[in-house]
């Protein structure tokens, strides 16, 4: 491990890579800390604690999630990269139901206009959310919370507010894009889960202070939640790393004198492939009903009573309602990620069959068995997100260490880790520099 470390830089474009994406990484949690003008950050502060303690209020929570602390303190980057997911969700939906989008995500130069279409829609939804923003920010009294967060109360406050997130977003939208281009992993991802590990020190020094200064958590509960945490990241890199490998038989073809084909080799399918886009989708959903009923009038008691059940987390009908949600969308998106048909007509073309059950036609046939064999390895990938997003809920309660993100957070850093150490295994051993993985080197050329 440590001469694989030592490996690492002694290799001039990678270590290039890996100090420009530390580089973009500092610049981004900077700006995680420049506030929006014209802001009381002390209202502020009271403002989101009261808010937090309201039903659906757990969507703070997750929102806060992805734009690493910011979005709570209200910084220019408070929307961080959420309106980017968030476009990026829709055009591959629109791409699956318009026939247009459809044909010109096949074309070769059609995700470049897809990208594009995505970050128009990326400045879109961030100055609609922006807007949101400054008028609840500039009148949190509509939600029944008395406080003073705005400043100054004219209407340059809102066009102010808008330009500043939006030009936030935009910017952290191109530093993700500039690390996938340039850096090492997947840039988005990599802001996301930066956020994340910043808030760990904050969240390890508030149990320090509730075990020994206020005796509020005991080592009981102490050591389930981190019993949790293993148990979560060792099944997080079990899933991501099941892979279902279908065996695929190549025709020989004779091209001159020559014989090429003739291979044995297998179909990949992952057991998540779906990532963890159904959880977003899933709690994105689970909060629109308590949000709504908060509006309506206090003496509606069947709104009350609704409102009691769609938003509160720790209630057994939410968990299940939201449990099935993920496990529907997991079953959805992947549908969407992944067509049997398509990957059945490439075999096709480059003369392959399959060679489970004595072998299968191309074609229908085989789009048919890769369906078969997708739906029954998505189960066990479904409950897993299912189970790593309710069990931390169902203990949230009782540890009230704010488990409620958690599953998702895990899910998040684990599976970064593993693709960027995957991304950096294969520099080192493409330049027959020995990996992280023992014994696994390739040999070639060495960097000079």
């Amino acid at each position: 491990m440590v001469s694989a470390f030592r490996n690492v830089f002694k290799i001039p474009e990678l270590r290039t890579r890996i100090i420009f994406t530390a580089l973009l990484l500092i610049v981004y949690r900077f700006g995680a800390h420049i506030t929006i003008p014209g802001i009381d950050d002390r209202a502020l502060e009271e403002f989101f604690n009261q808010l937090t303690d309201r039903p659906g209020g757990n969507m703070i929570g997750f929102v806060d999630l992805f734009s690493g602390g910011a979005f709570s303190q209200m910084t220019i980057f408070a929307l961080g990269i959420q309106p980017y997911i968030s476009a990026s969700i829709i055009m591959q939906l629109l791409a699956v139901v318009v026939p247009s989008l459809e044909k010109l995500s096949k074309e070769p130069d059609g995700r470049k206009k897809i990208t594009q279409y995505t970050r128009y829609g990326t400045v879109i939804l961030s100055a609609v959310q922006g807007l949101g923003i400054s008028f609840l920010l500039r009148n949190p009294g509509n939600l029944g919370i008395q406080a003073n967060i705005v400043v100054n109360e004219s209407w340059s406050f809102h066009f102010l507010t808008v330009i500043t997130l939006m030009a936030g977003t935009a910017f952290v939208m191109w530093l993700g894009e500039q690390i996938t281009e340039r850096g090492i992993g997947q840039g988005i991802s990599l802001i996301i889960t930066v956020g994340i590990v910043a808030a760990v020190p904050a969240g390890v020094t508030s149990i320090v202070r509730r075990l020994f200064v206020e005796s509020s958590l005991s080592l009981i509960q102490l050591f389930i939640f981190l019993g949790l945490i293993v148990v979560a990241v060792m099944g997080t890199v079990f899933v991501t790393q099941s892979i279902r490998k279908i065996p695929v038989q190549y025709g020989r073809q004779i091209k001159g004198t020559r014989m090429y084909g003739g291979q044995r080799t297998h179909l990949p399918l992952r057991v998540n492939a779906a990532g963890m886009i159904p959880i977003i989708f899933a709690v994105t959903l689970m909060q629109f009903p308590g949000t709504i009923l908060g509006f309506l009038p206090q003496g509606w008691g069947w709104a009350l009573e609704l409102q009691g059940v769609l938003g509160n987390p720790g209630h057994p009908v939410y968990l299940i309602i939201y449990a099935s949600l993920i496990i529907a969308f997991t079953y959805f998106y992947t549908a969407v990620q992944i067509n049997p048909v398509d990957m059945a007509d490439t075999l096709k073309k480059h003369g392959a069959h399959i060679l489970e059950k004595g072998g299968i036609r191309p074609g229908k046939r085989t789009a048919e068995h890769i369906n078969f064999v997708l739906t029954r390895i998505t189960l066990p990938g479904a409950c897993f997100l299912a189970g790593i997003s309710v069990i931390p809920i169902m203990f949230e309660g009782w540890l009230q260490i704010g488990t409620m993100v958690s599953g998702a957070s895990v899910l998040i850093v684990v599976g970064v880790v593993l693709d960027t150490v995957s991304q950096i295994e294969s520099h080192l051993t493409d330049r027959s520099y020995e990996g992280f993985i023992k014994g696994r080197r390739i040999k070639g050329r060495r960097s000079r």
